[in-house]
């Protein structure tokens, strides 16, 4: 077992990893933040998108060690100071971005990081962003829609499927 140490939601956060310990497993089972999902664990669905460093990871493909001293960003670590839904997570649930819920944190995660590095995304930009983030239940559209609105545009503008 080794001690890593690294910055999740603002706090300072230290635990005991085995070499092998997926960052998803150190957040969910160490840190109890089980908002991040594992739904895969092999890359493939997305539900595990957190933030490392500003940049959006599938943290089932990042060992907990090789982060010693980054910035960890969850979907705990989403909301407004007050506690109130942020942004991304106020426009999904204003346009029905979201279902059952289980890809949602990670969805969520995705768009905030698009938004970052693309303030204005066209509705083309937001569906390749989010190639990488699987969703059973609603079709994509409305998830499209509630990132456009979070960026500030005119959801009437996305084109039904």
């Amino acid at each position: 077992m080794t001690q890593v140490t690294m910055t999740v939601n603002g706090k300072s956060v230290s635990g005991d990893v085995e070499g092998r310990t997926l960052l998803s497993d150190f957040l969910r089972k160490t840190l109890r933040l089980t908002g991040t999902h594992i739904g895969c664990d092999t890359s493939q669905c997305g539900a595990c998108v957190v933030h490392v460093n500003g940049r959006a990871v599938k943290s089932c493909t990042a060992f907990a060690l090789e982060l010693e001293g980054a910035e960890v960003r969850t979907i705990e670590g989403m909301a407004n100071a007050d506690g109130s839904l942020g942004t991304v997570q106020q426009a999904f649930q204003d346009h029905h971005g979201l279902q059952c819920g289980f890809c949602t944190p990670g969805m969520v995660m995705s768009a905030a990081a698009l938004l970052a590095d693309n303030p204005k995304p066209t509705e083309a930009e937001i569906r390749e962003y989010l190639e990488g983030n699987i969703c059973r239940c609603t079709g994509y559209h409305n998830i499209v829609k509630a990132v456009m609105a979070a960026s500030g545009q005119d959801v009437a503008a996305v084109a039904a499927e």
